[in-house]
């Protein structure tokens, strides 16, 4: 599975905040250290805002940092919120859906 540039920067900037450890960070701080852009930056935090995993405080010292603990982020969770609708497996997603299904079906049984 290919992760799209959005969710490999959300990922990115995920674990720059777990590694701060509940300090509230810039935007700018994030997008310096990690080298993402700092307009993408904003969109894809806005996203993960929207999911619950990252929370911003306002003012002077304001900035972001995680609304969760670091162990309680599935990264599955991420990636959806980040990627949207998306399939594991490629034929899923397509009009061969049902082709898919019948040419690939996998037994879980033991025979």
């Amino acid at each position: 599975m290919k992760l799209s540039t959005r969710t490999q920067y959300g990922l990115r900037a995920l674990v720059y905040l777990a590694k701060k450890d509940k300090k509230v960070c810039s935007l700018r701080e994030i997008s310096d250290k990690e080298g993402i852009p700092f307009d993408y930056l904003e969109k894809i935090i806005s996203r993960m805002i929207k999911g619950g995993f990252v929370e911003s405080k306002k003012g002077v010292s304001g900035g972001y940092l995680l609304s969760r603990r670091p162990k309680q982020i599935k990264v599955g969770e991420v990636v959806s919120i980040l990627e949207g609708n998306f399939s594991l497996v490629s034929c899923i997603k397509g009009k061969d859906k049902k082709v898919c299904g019948k040419k690939y079906k996998m037994r879980l049984s033991r025979p």
